[in-house]
């Protein structure tokens, strides 16, 4: 629970710097930038922070890389609104009861960021497949919260569990 305050905290305090701006436009192509303009300071700084990891780990696909920028893009709905912050701790805590929480994902209506959420591997894949994203790609962002990725895939879900 301390490790989820934690993360609530510092998504209060999320910033990106202009240099990490920089190295965004220089990276993605202008639709996949538009992917991460979309996200919500608190998912941009996340996005980044797996990113670095992966940099720093020394992995230098550039697919794995632009991937990792956008990897949660997902989670804005299908009406270009990010997902508030509160809804990422009713999901986290429905998580830990997979009933409820498979119900809320599928109720719609009032839980429809839920829903969202439960989904935005997915909705990140098709978003990025209409934004133009390689193939390859594409797939690394659909698979990466599947149980047992591999390839690219793997590589951004091992990263994205460390923040």
């Amino acid at each position: 629970m301390g490790y989820r305050v934690g993360q609530f905290v510092a998504a209060l305090r999320a910033h990106v710097s202009p240099e990490e701006r920089a190295m965004v436009a220089t990276t993605l192509t202008p639709d996949e930038r538009r992917l991460f303009e979309l996200m919500p300071l608190y998912d941009q700084r996340h996005c980044l922070d797996v990113h670095h990891t992966l940099v720093d780990a020394g992995h230098c696909d550039p697919l794995l890389l632009r991937a990792a920028i956008i990897h949660d893009c997902g989670k804005v709905d299908d009406r270009g609104r990010p997902m508030a912050l509160g809804w990422y701790v009713i999901a986290t805590i429905l998580k830990r009861l997979p009933g409820l929480y498979l119900a809320a994902a599928h109720i719609g209506g009032p839980l429809d960021p839920v829903a969202v959420y439960a989904d935005h591997a997915w909705r990140g894949a098709r978003m990025a497949a209409a934004a133009g994203c390689p193939p390859l790609m594409v797939e690394t962002l659909r698979h990466y919260h599947d149980p047992a990725p591999s390839g690219l895939a793997a590589l951004l879900k091992w990263a994205d569990e460390q923040h």
